[in-house]
């Protein structure tokens, strides 16, 4: 399958949390079964990564498709890697090509459907490493190329150089920066964007009430929207946010994912979870039909004027090449 806009489902799994970042992960059993599960419950579109887990992500997949490939989109991602402990950008062709490989024997796949450059390395033009990425579509390794947390100006120097088929960036209604010009660019393109972390990781989801209780090793403690400076406002929103849910008549996480999806018909969101529950929940905004001014109202409750605090700490920041407002930087 080569993956374009219209062959991605509205909504897929994002595969991460079930191995790194957020809380303590499930074990490989809990993990294995939770995908099983998303398999039977219809999720089509699974995407993981070399970063996550550092490769035990792709490994859980690979698993849990066993026998059953034929029945997803498979999209991972390349150029980004933990290296001796250590979370390193790195797109020269040589390392995506050796990327490339050690994905397909994790997955235990002939072909990965979609493969993202998982961060534009800065040292290294964007030409080359799409240049690697459109060699792995000749060879049959891979079925299309997305890119990932990257500005108009990239895609399009990318694109001169081969189809692209998604942009993966992170967006939701606490973080706006798609709309510096990336959803337009890739509505007019054909390109599929692809929303990540649409529930603000967890937090439009109603699920974090109080950051100092996360577990030591969740990334969310170092980002500034979840820190002393920057919580407490963001934590005033929510009252508000749970009754515009209720007077919806749906759940937080609903209304999120559904004011994302209504973003644009070329816009998937992929939304992560370790429950089957959630899974369940989550998908229900697909076949959402809300009042345009319950969207409306979403929209300007949070907002990159309302939400306190930058995406990324500072240096995290600097390695990314996406669109950021003056104000959050």
């Amino acid at each position: 399958m080569t993956p374009s806009r219209a062959s991605l489902p509205r909504m897929g799994l994002g595969c991460m949390v079930l191995s790194h970042a957020y809380g303590v992960p499930p074990s490989a059993d809990d993990g294995l079964r939770m995908l099983r599960g998303a398999l039977d419950e219809g999720v089509t579109l699974l995407d993981t990564a070399t970063l996550y887990g550092a490769g035990r992500n792709e490994e859980l997949v690979g698993r849990a498709i066993n026998g059953r490939r034929d029945e997803v989109v498979l999209a991972s991602k390349g150029g980004m890697a933990s290296v001796d402990g250590v979370r390193t950008i790195d797109g020269r062709p040589e390392t995506l090509r050796g990327q490339v490989d050690a994905s397909l024997r994790r997955l235990g796949a002939d072909h990965i459907d979609l493969y993202y450059l998982h961060r534009w390395d800065k040292k290294v033009p964007i030409g080359d490493s799409v240049g690697a990425l459109a060699d792995a579509v000749e060879a049959g390794k891979i079925g299309a190329i997305g890119l990932s947390e990257v500005s108009v100006a990239r895609l399009r120097e990318a694109q001169r150089v081969a189809p692209i088929a998604a942009v993966q960036n992170e967006y939701s209604l606490w973080t706006r920066n798609a709309e510096l010009g990336m959803l337009d660019a890739t509505r007019e393109s054909g390109t599929a964007f692809v929303a990540f972390s649409p529930l603000a990781r967890g937090f439009l989801a109603d699920g974090v009430h109080d950051p100092d209780a996360l577990a030591a090793g969740d990334i969310r403690r170092g980002q500034p929207r979840f820190q002393p400076d920057h919580w407490p406002r963001n934590a005033a929103l929510l009252p508000r946010w749970r009754a515009l849910a209720t007077e919806a008549g749906c759940t937080p996480a609903q209304l999120a994912l559904a004011w994302v999806l209504s973003r644009g018909e070329h816009v998937v969101a992929i939304p992560g979870t370790t429950r089957i529950d959630h899974l369940r929940e989550n998908d229900v905004a697909v076949g959402l039909a809300l009042d345009p001014q319950i969207l409306a109202r979403a929209g300007e409750l949070i907002d990159t004027a309302t939400v306190s605090g930058p995406r990324y700490p500072d240096a995290q920041a600097r390695e990314v090449d996406a669109e950021t407002f003056p104000e959050a930087v």
